[in-house]
């Protein structure tokens, strides 16, 4: 049963559904892999097996019967610790949050059980959702399984972690600043960063009973293959039920389109956020295998914006975001500190600080900044199909568990401003674009390289679509060496 480690939801659901595997065996041997393996990776930090087991009997009854409950019936998975399942703890990484115990399932959740998915368990994060890494003083700090002196990315550093090492079958994360699309990238797996709002986020908050979607935030699924990506869309995609009384939802698709029907721009790097020769040779590569299917590739033109505008638009909504979670008292002193900056001084510190208490004026001068950009997009995707640029400077860095001021980041031996990497994540993030991360390989020290391939807004299943073609090429998973 070996190779069921890393399989394909949509391989395991097929070999339940044949009979091939049961639903208990195989969550049994999920939970037997987390039992060997996840002390040294500290991936999965919740854990619901026993609902876990009655789900997988059920399922096999249904089974018995005739039944089959979904796409993914039976499928052991993992979500994302910051998602609500009934009786579990969310706690975002807070020792405060510890007790921060909810009744009912997050709205992704239910659809996944819908279609048959099994939660068996819940997967590391950094606090409050706010790091290129995954670690925290309640559940310690997650491994890279390529690497444990290095991190698995984050916020869906557990996610991804879990996924390589072969412990869980499918995983959904959350993305506002390259969460989902970092660890895929640093853990060599598939990730989808929704076009916002595609995904109703309802039961993803540290907050109970919240209903609204934060700016620029979105969720969505991270696996193994391309195809279980689009298998999560369809899944999960949707409107909530006040949307639906007057919007259907109906993606575009490739339609038969292969590659050689598509038009792909290419864009290997930016002098804004250099990434490495390694990365940008990856792009190459991915390049390369585009241009030899067929597709045709435009180096050169790129949307109608200056990149740098565009990053200090995307920081100030994030910032502006991510400080809305904040608790009252540190959000106050927030406010006394920025009173007492000089406004001629426009340090990076000096952005992030106004950025996170920001006026709902300048908010709204911002975000009408960030339309302006997302038609410059539109006008971009009228001629090409699909972007794929880099998602992350590098592979996978050392657990660095300094203060956030204290660290940087070497780009081909450069020392780099840490935050610098959200670059790649915020370009396409603000404008609302989805981005489908594949993997392209490791490296000579073994690390997994990932590649973004960015589309239109709503154009989520075009770049799935384009992933699946191009893992059929080759860009597929690599399981880690030491868990096969």
């Amino acid at each position: 049963m070996s190779e069921l480690a890393f399989d394909s939801a949509t391989q395991l659901a097929a070999k339940i559904q044949n009979k091939e595997v049961s639903a208990v065996e195989l969550l049994n041997y999920y939970l037997g892999r987390v039992d060997q393996y996840d002390g040294e990776i500290n991936a999965v930090v919740v854990d619901t097996r026993e609902q876990a087991l009655k789900d997988a009997q059920r399922a096999d009854e249904d089974l018995a019967k005739g039944v089959v409950q979904g796409p993914l019936h039976g499928v052991p998975m993992t979500v994302k610790e910051s998602f609500h399942i009934a009786g579990t703890v969310s706690t975002w990484g807070n020792p405060a949050l510890k007790d921060n115990i909810f009744d009912e399932d997050a709205e992704a959740v239910k659809r996944l059980k819908a279609a048959g998915a099994n939660v068996f368990g819940k997967t590391n994060i950094p606090i409050s959702l706010a790091d290129f890494q995954s670690y925290n003083d309640v559940y310690g700090t997650t491994n890279n399984p390529y690497d444990h002196s290095r991190g698995p990315g984050g916020s869906s550093g557990g996610s991804a972690a879990a996924l390589a090492a072969g412990l869980t079958g499918l995983e959904i994360g959350s993305d506002i600043g390259g969460s989902i699309r970092n660890p895929a990238h640093f853990c060599g797996v598939f990730g989808h960063k929704p076009t916002h709002g595609l995904l109703w986020m309802k039961g993803h908050a540290a907050a109970p009973k919240m209903r609204s979607t934060p700016d620029i935030s979105v969720i969505g699924p991270l696996a193994r293959s391309a195809s279980d990506l689009r298998t999560s869309i369809d899944v999960i995609a949707g409107p909530d039920p006040i949307v639906a009384r007057g919007y259907k939802l109906d993606l575009p698709d490739l339609n038969g389109r292969n590659l050689s029907d598509l038009r792909i721009g290419i864009w290997r790097g930016d002098q804004l956020a250099p990434v490495t020769k390694e990365v940008e040779d990856r792009v190459n590569l991915v390049a390369a295998a585009l241009r030899d299917a067929g597709a045709s590739l435009n180096e050169e033109a790129r949307p109608a914006f200056d990149t740098s505008e565009s990053h200090d638009i995307y920081s100030h909504l994030l910032q502006a975001t991510m400080a809305s979670r904040m608790p009252d008292a540190d959000y106050n002193s927030l406010v006394a500190h920025v009173s007492t900056l000089d406004p001629a001084d426009q340090s990076d510190a000096a952005k992030v600080f106004r950025g996170q208490v920001t006026s709902f004026r300048d908010w709204a001068t911002a975000n009408e900044a960030r339309n302006k950009l997302r038609w410059a997009w539109h006008d971009y995707f009228s001629e090409f199909d699909a972007l794929v640029m880099p998602i992350m400077a590098t592979p996978a860095f050392k657990h660095d568990h300094r203060p956030f001021g204290e660290r940087t980041i070497l780009v081909d031996n450069a020392e780099r401003p840490y935050f610098e990497q959200v670059f790649w994540a915020g370009l396409t993030g603000v404008a609302f674009l989805p981005s489908t991360v594949i993997p392209t390989g490791l490296n000579n020290d073994g690390l997994p390289i990932g590649v973004q391939i960015v589309g239109p807004e709503f154009g989520d299943l075009v770049t799935i679509g384009v992933a699946q073609e191009l893992e059929r090429l080759g860009f597929d998973f690599t399981p880690p060496a030491a868990y096969r």
